[in-house]
């Protein structure tokens, strides 16, 4: 059974003339350590989707299910204790609070579920390390570089052992180098530490670190591609043929 299963996923905003269908009776499954690209013109539904998928919005049809649970059966509060403690989110302007240190930003979700102070330091602590940030644990978002402050992001994603890992275009604010160290950060996410990642992205060359890409044009999944492990350039050029051919 797949860890995240959507059949006919479909979402509507407004009524009547002014009806704007965002998502259109998506069909999409992903298993653990998998990771997976969602690409797509502007507009096409993609960043709508991840907010479907992780509960942030709930659909006008069809029906999500994470981890064996369906969305549509459970309560806001309920939804709301699933995401904190099975789903991570990465954004692409980080989400730090500025006046806390890497430490304290990692570990705010244990201490929002409930986890002494001292068990949300020492897994933030651990996490950080893992994700390479383990000589920057009191630094404050204004003295990490833009690479550094998505790593501590990344870190206060995994703190809670989520299943699913969700990136919304998590590269988009960085440059060429740190958008590769990203892209094969959650890389290494999926296939080192078992999750599921799915990410939204308009760049070919960090779609290219999937496993497989999902083209949306319209709301509508039009497209898919899986990658093989080989140059990363080749993949590039595959990803970015067929994102002009759904143009």
């Amino acid at each position: 059974m797949s860890l995240i299963q959507a059949e006919n996923l479909t979402k509507v905003y407004g009524t009547g003339d002014t009806a704007v269908t965002a998502l259109d009776h998506v069909n999409l499954s992903v298993n653990m350590g998998e990771f997976v690209a969602v690409m797509g013109p502007s507009g096409c539904g993609k960043s709508t989707l991840l907010h479907l998928l992780g509960g942030l919005d709930r659909p006008t049809e069809g029906s999500v299910s994470i981890d064996g649970q369906p969305l549509a059966k459970m309560s806001d509060d309920a939804i709301t204790r699933l995401r904190r403690r099975k789903i991570g989110f990465v954004f692409q302007f980080f989400n730090l609070i500025p006046i806390l240190t890497s430490v304290e930003n990692a570990a705010l979700p244990l201490l929002l579920d409930g986890s002494s102070t001292s068990q949300a330091k020492q897994k933030a602590i651990e996490w950080l390390s893992k994700v390479g940030l383990g000589d920057r644990l009191s630094s404050r978002p204004d003295q990490l570089s833009a690479g550094q402050q998505q790593r501590v992001a990344i870190a206060r994603a995994l703190i809670t052992e989520p299943v699913l890992v969700l990136a919304d275009e998590p590269t988009g604010n960085l440059d060429t180098r740190s958008s590769d160290e990203i892209a094969a950060l959650l890389q290494q996410v999926a296939k080192t530490w078992g999750r599921a990642v799915l990410m939204v992205t308009h760049d070919p060359r960090i779609a290219a670190y999937a496993d497989r890409i999902v083209f949306l044009k319209d709301g509508t999944i039009v497209d898919e591609a899986r990658l093989e492990p080989k140059d990363s350039k080749d993949n590039t050029n595959i990803v970015a043929d067929r994102m002009k051919a759904i143009a």
